[in-house]
């Protein structure tokens, strides 16, 4: 149980740092130049269409890799960490 709590623990510091290291800078950008307003009449001009399109494919795809190689990622390191047995 305890090789899962410090499993977790790591797990979750770095979900949250890699967050905070893009959120933060995001934010301020958005607050500064005036995004939330073209945000704002984006929202208001969208055009309703079926479907996900094109680009809404290409951005679920690319979601989807980025997911599989945090996994990939994930499972190396910890395969990497097991003791090996004598």
């Amino acid at each position: 149980m305890s090789a899962v709590v410090k499993w977790w623990s790591r797990a979750a510091a770095a979900v949250t740092g890699v967050m905070l290291t893009l959120v933060v800078p995001v934010h301020a950008w958005a607050a500064s130049n005036g995004v939330a307003d073209v945000a704002i009449e984006a929202a208001k001009y969208r055009r309703r269409r079926g479907g996900f399109g094109f680009f809404g494919f290409l951005g679920g795809l690319c979601c989807l890799v980025v997911i599989a190689a945090i996994v990939l990622a994930i499972v190396l390191a910890t395969r990497g960490r097991r003791k090996k047995q004598p």
